[in-house]
Parts: structure tokens; sequence; C-alpha cells
């Protein structure tokens, strides 16, 4: 009954938007509006001309300076997912570095099938490996958060299959980010803001500043940008561990501070050739914390923590990118371009208010203990390096009298992984790190070795290797009639680690008359499996199925288990993608777009389930007992999945005589199953490595529906922009029985005051009716432990309602 209350819901939501829209467009404006010098024209998914969004032969959502503007994030992560219904931000908590660089992904597949660009040169992938219970378990995808708001003029969000077109990872599609590059004004911007709670406390500030270079359009935009946000926590009484119950979690987001730098320039040479610079740098540091240590717990000391203690996780994120290149326009309408790109990215482990209870309980020469420890350490840094070489050319050919435009090129990248290993006492077993030596913990168990909250990345673990790859890529669009656009991608790459693939891609937009367009694509893709996946190894606490903290090894690509255990080396992912949509245009100021799209992928790349060894021994427990680890996992092409979805897009503008109203609504609708599960392991069915808890955070932990309706109303100085976000039911089961968290409505509610026409106030709530996630209700332990709301997968977060105010001016 409640799915088919929600579902007419949405279904009224929907026809009082087209309703509305049919009543306004009787009304006619008298006068342009602001409104219109927005960006208008997309060049993502084509080569050729730029389009408007309406006239691609694939659907790309646009989302402009004012879109930005009107929604509450200061996060691009979040701000994405507040606009765009086909992008998850997922929220996380005692998640490790995921608390600080949370995944993001699109038409709810994977952080890594989502490939990232910025002025059109591919963005490099971060170091951090999502290798806890959360959405993009085992993927390592774009950090997008580390590109500041302040520095964006607009982006792109092609929603299409395109590895045929830009390369690996674009499995789901691709998103675009464009630079500002205005010249000869200074921006700037400042918002603090809170929640309901009184916590959460944000604060951010920056400034954006265009100088003209030369008198041929030159230019060099520069922003600076800061922001600190306060923790929030949503934990209630732990009544499972402590007597009397108290709060002992962090259940909310962590403590952070980012600091941002980024520049975008062009100095022209001549009329027709330039050479171009873009990149930045950021910085964030983030406070979060672990699972709690009970006093009675064998990994406390109570003589150090007698009531038990909360590990605290502190990471430093640097991030750094810089691309130059030079375009040059070439007889015939021709033209060329060639650029280098590099990017790093680097995750830097502390962990506080811990201990290393082996060092405390290790026998001391003569006779007791040496009751000592380190309370903190460097627990190890993630490294990866990314460097893309480029030369492209493109123009018009003329076959047998007919034009084809066409693009080819070349490229060459570098991917470089790094793991450094933290400092000795958080991994060490006592200080001779021996395992022959019996250390007993307070409980009579053998005591743990290294730092509790975040064990320390070991020698063993301790990584730096790399692989290289080169493509050829040839795209081609071709008119018969000024109504049929006919499109063809073709790309080859080979890789030094693992061999060669091609994909391909065939497009077609008709426009049988100005108010309708059919569009429609097939294509092949594939993914590499990222160097994070081949080389990545690390020994964590995480749950077991039985909830109890257990010691976990990640093993890499090649390793004594995964060898022992029969797991092969991993070889890329391939999807076969199609979609169909409908364009129209019933009126001048009204548009409504739908395309339907399915998604197959065989042999994805997924982190399999942690394999624990039997309890009365047997093959598991032969290789895994010598290691002393609880349980291990890995990455493996274990499993096949089909994505089926339908996006909806409809716009409206009204002008009135000194007034605009846009409405908007986008309606996402998605389901992903696991249709194969399988093994190449004699040891291990498909069943047994990825488990059903696995598949459930595949197929319901992302909503299957995520709706956005807006409506923006200016009037003389003032803008109201109201702007509500469903999303639909998700499922989890990492940590205990199946939990179902209800589908939600999130209402945000803006309004500006332009005190000129470059200064300005906004007030703004989001959240405005002040909603969590439905409770746990499945009888398990977690609501004893302080969990009330989500946890492994938490659509829009556990804040409630936060407002905030903002100023803007320019000069």
């Amino acid at each position: 009954m409640k799915k088919a209350v929600r579902f007419q819901r949405t279904l009224i939501a929907s026809a009082v938007l087209l309703a509305t829209s049919q009543v306004y467009a009787q009304t006619t404006a008298s006068a342009p509006a602001a409104e219109e010098q927005q960006q208008t024209v997309v060049v993502l998914g084509s080569r050729s001309t730029a389009k408007t969004a309406l006239d691609t032969a694939a659907p790309v959502g646009l989302i402009n300076a004012k879109d930005m503007q009107s929604a509450g994030p200061l996060e691009l992560g979040k701000l994405l997912q507040t606009l765009d219904p086909s992008f998850n931000f997922s929220t996380t908590f005692i998640s490790d570095g995921t608390d600080i660089i949370r995944p993001a992904t699109l038409r709810s597949l994977g952080p890594d099938q989502l490939l990232v660009l910025v002025n059109g040169k591919r963005r490099h992938q971060q170091a951090l490996v999502n290798v806890q219970q959360t959405i993009g378990r085992g993927s390592a995808g774009t950090d997008i958060n580390a590109i500041p708001l302040s520095a964006i003029h607009h982006i792109e969000v092609l929603r299409d299959g395109a590895a045929a077109q830009y390369g690996s990872d674009a499995i789901a599609g691709v998103i675009n980010i464009v630079l500002k590059s205005n010249v000869n004004e200074t921006a700037l911007s400042g918002q603090v803001g809170t929640t309901s709670e009184g916590d959460g406390d944000m604060i951010s500030g920056s400034v954006n500043r265009g100088w003209a270079l030369g008198e041929n359009g030159g230019f060099l935009n520069l922003s600076l940008e800061y922001r600190k946000r306060d923790e929030t926590n949503r934990a209630t009484e732990d009544s499972l561990r402590v007597n009397p119950p108290r709060v002992t979690q962090r259940i909310g987001d962590s403590d952070a501070k980012d600091a941002y730098l980024w520049w975008n320039a062009s100095l022209p040479i001549d009329k027709s050739s330039e050479f171009y610079a873009f990149g930045g740098f950021s910085k964030r540091k983030g406070d979060s914390s672990g699972f709690f240590r009970s006093k009675g717990d064998g990994r406390n000391v109570p003589a150090v923590y007698p009531e038990g203690f909360l590990p605290n996780i502190r990471t430093t994120v640097s991030d750094g990118s810089y691309a130059f290149g030079y375009r040059r326009d070439l007889p015939n309408e021709w033209k060329a371009d060639v650029s280098i790109n590099h990017g790093m990215s680097e995750l830097a482990f502390r962990e506080a208010n811990t201990i290393n209870v082996s060092y405390w309980y290790e026998p001391k020469p003569g006779g007791g203990i040496y009751a000592e420890s380190p309370r903190d350490a460097e627990t190890g840094k993630l490294k990866f390096n990314q460097t893309t070489f480029n030369a492209d050319i493109k123009g018009p050919v003329k076959l047998g009298g007919e034009e084809v435009f066409v693009a080819t090129g070349f490229e060459y990248r570098r991917d470089n992984y790094q793991i450094i290993a933290g400092d000795p006492v958080s991994y060490q077993y006592g200080r001779t790190n021996n395992p022959l030596i019996p250390i007993t913990n307070q409980v009579g168990g053998v005591a743990a070795s290294g730092t509790q909250g975040f064990p320390g990345y070991t020698p063993a673990t301790a990584v730096d290797e790399g692989r290289h790859n080169i493509a050829l890529f040839l795209d081609t669009e071709y008119r018969p009639f000024q109504e049929l656009l006919l499109a063809g991608a073709v790309r080859y790459e080979k890789y030094s680690d693992f061999g060669s693939t091609a994909t391909g891609k065939l497009s077609m937009r008709w426009d049988p008359s100005k108010s309708v367009g059919v569009r429609g694509s097939v294509s092949s893709g594939f993914r590499a499996p990222g160097v994070q996946q081949k080389f990545y190894s690390s020994v964590s606490t995480n749950l077991n199925q039985a909830g109890e903290l257990t010691e976990t090894l990640t093993a890499r690509e090649g390793s004594a288990v995964t060898t022992a255990l029969g797991i092969k080396p991993l070889k890329e992912e391939t999807s076969r993608n199609a979609s169909v949509g409908l364009v129209l245009r019933p009126a001048k100021n009204m548009s409504l777009a739908a395309d339907v799209y399915q998604i197959k992928i065989k042999d994805r790349i997924v982190f399999s389930s942690e394999i624990s060894p039997e309890a009365n021994g047997g093959p598991i427990a032969n290789v895994l007992n010598p290691l002393k680890v609880g349980q291990a996992q890995f990455f493996t092409n274990a499993v096949d999945t089909t994505t089926r979805g339908l996006d909806i897009v409809a716009d409206h503008t009204t002008r009135f005589e000194g007034a605009t109203l846009v409405l908007s609504g986008q309606l996402g609708f998605n389901k992903t199953e696991v249709t194969k599960r399988h093994s190449p392991s004699s040891l291990l069915s498909g069943e047994q490595l990825f488990n059903q808890a696995q598949v459930t955070l595949i197929e319901r932990g992302q909503p299957r529906k995520h709706h956005v309706v807006a409506a923006d109303y200016t009037f003389g100085k003032w803008n109201v922009n109201a702007r509500a976000n469903y999303y639909g039911e998700v499922q989890g089961e990492g940590f205990s029985p199946l939990q179902t968290w209800e589908a939600k409505w999130i209402a945000d509610l803006s309004g500006r005051y332009n005190i000129s026409k470059k200064t300005s106030v906004s007030v703004g709530f989001n959240n405005v009716f002040d909603t969590y996630p439905s409770e746990w209700t499945n009888g398990g332990d977690f609501p004893k432990l302080g969990f009330k709301y989500c946890w492994e997968t938490c659509p829009f977060g556990v804040n409630g309602r936060s407002m905030y105010v903002k100023f803007d001016t320019a000069f």
C-alpha cells in the first residue's frame, strides 16, 4: 500500500508540473530575462559543433551558473545530487577514508564507471579505494569534491555509454566540468549555516578574479575558496556496550576543513592559435571516528581507557592537477589540439585516541609487561598519479559530394599507485613484530596488533606500481539530409598489463519537425581494472556477519592468498549500452524529453564478500589461519549485471511583465539486477564469493527512483526557488537482517534579494521539513549501538534541516 501511495504522489507531482506548464504556455513575455544569458549549449557527446542540450543525439543535462547559485549545498557532489536525479552522492560515516571522499555515481552504477572531464580533458581518479560496506564498495572513482564551485562556469552530464568516444570508465556516462573564463571582474561570495540541531556549523568564502591577457581574447581566471564544517552527530544512546547507556559513537558528517586554488587560462598566439592551461590544488582535512571499543573488549586497555574509547581517524586529502596544451585552426575548417594533463591524489591517515594493545601487554624481559603504547600514529598514505597526452584533429571531409565530419586522435596515459607504510606502532604485533611471541590481552585472547580504529599499512602491503596504455579513436558525423544525424565512433586501446580492447558506438538523431525529435544509440564499452584495484592491500578492522569486530585482510591480485584460493588476475569488464529517446517542444517556452536505456555489464569488477575460515577447519582455514586474520576479501570479476531505466525531463519558462517563472521536473527510474554470479575458484562458489548482502548493496543500495521538481520565480529584485528531491527506498543487509529505508521527499527553499545588479543576499533552508531516514526496524543490534537511522546506504544523510545565509558581490 505504501508503495502505491508513493507512486501516486509521483504521478500527481508530474501531472501538476505538466498541467501548470500548459496553463502558462498561453502567456507571453514582453522582454528577455536574465536567465537567457545563462549557458545554453553543450559540447559533451559530440566532437563537432556545440549544440543545445535538446538537440543532442544522446541525453545531456546542463547545470548552469543560476542552477548552482539557487541550490544550497557547497560541495560539488551534493550539489549535483540535488540538481540531477541520475547522479547519486551517498552519505557515509564510520567508513574510514570514505568519510571524506564520498562515492559519486551515475545511473546507480559504480563510481569508477563514471568518467569525469574538466574542460573536456580526462580528470584523474582518487587514491582511496572504498573497502567498507558503502556504495561503491571496491571502487576508486573520482574525488568530485576536489573541485570548488567558485571555479565552475557550468556542468554537462552525458547520460549515455561513451567508452568508444572518451575511453575506459565511461560506461555509465560522462560529466564535463567547464571552468570560468570571465575577465575584468572580481566576485566575492560568503556563506554561513548550521543545522536545526545546532551542530554542523559551516562557514565558506570564495573569491574569483579574471584578467585579460593581450588584446585577442586571452584570459587568466583564478579562484580561491575555503570551507569549514563542524561535525554532526545523530547517534543515540548505546545500551548494548555500556551501562548506564550513553552516546558512544559519532554518526553523521565529520569535521572538515577544505581549501582550494584553481585557475583557467588562454593565451592566443595569433588569430588562429592559442596556448591554454588550467588546473588546481586542494587540501582537505577530515576528522571522523571508528567503532567504539568498550571497557571489557579485548581491544581495550582499561588502565588507559577505563570506560572504553572511540578511535579517532584523521585524514588529509591532497589533490592537484594541471593541464596545458596548444590549439590551432587549420585550413578548410580543420582544428588541431595537443595537450598534456597530469593529476595526483593523496590520502594520508593518522590515528588518534588509540592504542596498540600488543605493545601494552607485550612481555618485558625480566618479567612483567611493557605497559606502554603511543596513543596516536601516522598510519600510512595512498597516492595515485596519472599523466595523459592527447593529440586530436577534427574537421569536415568531402566524400562523393557529401560532407562528413571526422575527428581522430591518439592518447597515451600513465597511471601509478603507491601505498606507503605507516609508523611501526600502527601495524606491529609487539615491538619485534614476531608472531611467535605469545601476547595476551585483558580477556586472555591474542592481543590485537597495530593501532585500533585504522591499523596502519605495513611494509608488506606497501607498493609502488604502474601501467601505461595507448589509444586511437575515430569519430564521424554525417547528415544525409538536414533532419537526420548519423554518428559513429570506434576506439582501440592497448594496456601494458592485460592486453587490448576495441569498442564502438552508433548514434542517430531524427527531427521530423521543429517540435519533435527522436534519438537513440547502441554502443559497446569497457572498463579496465584500476591500478588501485590491482595493487591495493591492507589489514583493517571490520564487522563480520555476526556483528563482531574482526581483522580483515584485503589481498591484492597475485598474492599468496588469492593464488591459493584460485582467484585469477583481473580483466576488463565489458558492457553493452542501448538507449532511445523522444524530445518534444510543444511550445516555444516548453520542452519534454524521455529516454529509456539498458546497460549490460559482463565480468563486473567487484569487491568480494568477506571470506571466513571454516569453524572446524577446512581448505579456506588452511589458507587464512596461518595469516592470523579472521577474514579475507579481494577484487574479482565475479558478477554480470543489467541496469534498465527511464529518464523524463520537462521544462517550462513563463515570462510576465517584470517576472519570470521556470518550472522543471526530472523523473529518474532505475533498476539494477545481478544476473549472474560466477567464480574461478574450486574452493569458493559464486554465492560465497559474492554473497546476498553484496548483491543487495548493488541492487538496492541506491534509490531506484530519484525525482527532482522545482519552481524558480524571479520578480523585480527578488528570486525565490523551491525544489523537492524524491529518493526511493533503499535496502541493506551487510551487518544485520535485511533493512528497508523508506522513500522520502526532501524539500529545499531559498530566497535571494538583489541589492544591485552585482550584489545579492540569499537565505535558504535545506530539508525544510526536517525529514530523516526511517528508523531501524529489523530487530538487529544496531539501534542498541546508537544507530537510529541508516548506515551502509544513506542517500540524503541524517542531518535533518539546515539553514544558511549567503552574500555575493562582484566589482
